[in-house]
């Protein structure tokens, strides 16, 4: 297959949608696919284009078999809404001659946020003739609006329509949680179109290691139990809870609470512990990805932190992660979100009341006092991650799903495209191709052979 990834974070960037799609579009070149990636300049967390890429308007890489181009962006490093919504027209505008310069594609795989990519993806799907598989990581526009950066109303009305335009344009449309499908068959998406396909994690890189490492080391917690949150701080969040239960434990001298996330929002937690008197939190700068195995496995605890208000429209994606470590979680989220129900399907961690201090602090100390249960929580959660978030397994799925949503779209078409040699064509074996990996949902359910 020519698979044409469409995602506006891509490698270098260390956390988010980045690493996955990376992966991704790598594992689909190892299996013998021809994958082109349209992305972004590199800039995040920091918001700021990485210095090799600034000042450039196009640049096109190529990295382990993926050919990678790359447009330019309006950025600010403080945006406000309208430097948002600048940022994301950028992207679109610039990206589409990109995705014009290339290879036909048989499928072009659009991951949003942002959800204004989905124009240019769908004009590239309508010239070829090839389906859009829309990968829904935030359901948008609902959760700016939930956690109140939307709160104009011709605005939320105008994001609403694009919304329901790139549910309808689009051929398939991937899911990451079980409360995505609720939402999407809610408004009206016809749950035959519709697939649940988890995030992976690598679990050779991610996995139980010793807890006595280097990273304790550097960070002078040999022998402390440290509570770890690492990677983004964003309004879905609220850390502010995380400070305050710190600070109802810090007569506990073992306990120590480490949060790990972009400086900006580093700064303004910082207040907020000398606010509480929590100085029994440490604050540090995202780590390197190459450190993330011994900073997960330096941990006692994960957290897992929502405000009470994200319910169906956000599934951290450090869950798979934690479990993958062996390390217990505490959900502070709601208990009937998608979070709570991936933690409590998994076996491998508590869920608590959301923004409630004395809640967290509760089951930290819980678990401090019961290292037994720590560690059956621990096992249970890795065993969960190598049954149902393998990265194997994810590749799989979307492989199917990329065969399936090709055969469907050429059964719509009385002649397929004409194409030269020099484009590309799926072998036409591949429209007899079956295999369970992936159903997609029907009457509301939703079932992923393992």
């Amino acid at each position: 297959m020519q698979i044409l990834i469409y995602s506006y974070n891509y490698h270098p960037e260390p956390i988010g949608i980045a690493p996955l799609m990376t992966e991704l579009a790598e594992g689909l070149v190892k299996r013998g696919h021809q994958v082109r990636v349209i992305t972004g300049m590199p800039n995040y967390p920091q918001r700021q284009i990485y210095d090799r890429y600034r000042g450039k308007l196009y640049v096109t890489e190529h990295k382990n078999g993926v050919k990678i181009q790359r447009s330019y962006l309006r950025i600010k490093s403080k945006p406000n809404l309208i430097d948002r919504l600048l940022l994301e027209l950028s992207f679109v505008f610039t990206s589409l001659p990109q995705a014009l310069k290339g290879e036909r594609p048989d499928v072009i795989l659009l991951t949003v946020p942002p959800l204004l990519v989905c124009l240019p993806a769908t004009f590239i799907g309508w010239i070829y003739n090839c389906p859009v598989v829309l990968n829904v990581q935030d359901i948008l526009p609902e959760a700016a609006v939930r956690v109140g950066l939307i709160k104009n109303k011709l605005m939320i009305q105008a994001l609403e329509a694009l919304e329901k335009f790139a549910y309808r344009t689009a051929h398939t449309i991937s899911v990451i949680a079980d409360g995505f499908v609720d939402n999407l068959i809610n408004k009206g998406v016809p749950a035959n179109k519709i697939a649940c396909i988890p995030n992976w994690v690598n679990l050779n890189f991610i996995r139980p290691l010793p807890k006595n490492n280097s990273w304790r080391a550097t960070h002078q917690l040999d022998d402390k139990f440290v509570v770890l949150y690492s990677g983004n701080i964003a309004l879905t969040q609220g850390l502010e809870t995380v400070i305050e239960a710190a600070s109802r434990l810090r007569h506990i001298n073992d306990i120590v609470f480490a949060i790990a996330g972009e400086s900006q929002a580093l700064e303004r937690l910082q207040k907020h512990c000398l606010a509480c008197g929590a100085d029994n939190v440490l604050l540090l700068p995202l780590q390197p990805r190459e450190k993330l195995p011994q900073m997960l496995a330096a941990a006692d605890v994960g957290l897992i932190v929502q405000k009470s208000n994200v319910i169906s429209f956000n599934m951290p994606s450090k869950i798979p992660l934690l479990l993958a470590s062996g390390r217990p979680i505490v959900g502070s989220v709601p208990a009937t979100g998608t979070a709570a129900k991936a933690i409590k399907e998994s076996g491998g961690g508590i869920i608590v009341k959301p923004e409630s201090a004395d809640a967290l602090a509760s089951a930290v100390l819980d678990l401090y006092n019961q290292p037994e249960l720590a560690a059956k929580l621990g096992r249970k959660g890795r065993k969960f991650a190598v049954e149902n978030y393998s990265f194997e397994q994810a590749l799989d799925r979307y492989e199917q799903l990329f065969y399936d949503a090709i055969a469907k779209e050429a059964t719509t078409l009385d002649i397929l495209p004409e194409l030269s040699s020099n484009k590309s064509l799926v072998a036409q074996d591949f429209l007899v191709h079956t295999s369970p990996l992936v159903r997609v949902v029907s009457q509301g359910q939703m079932t992923n052979d393992k």
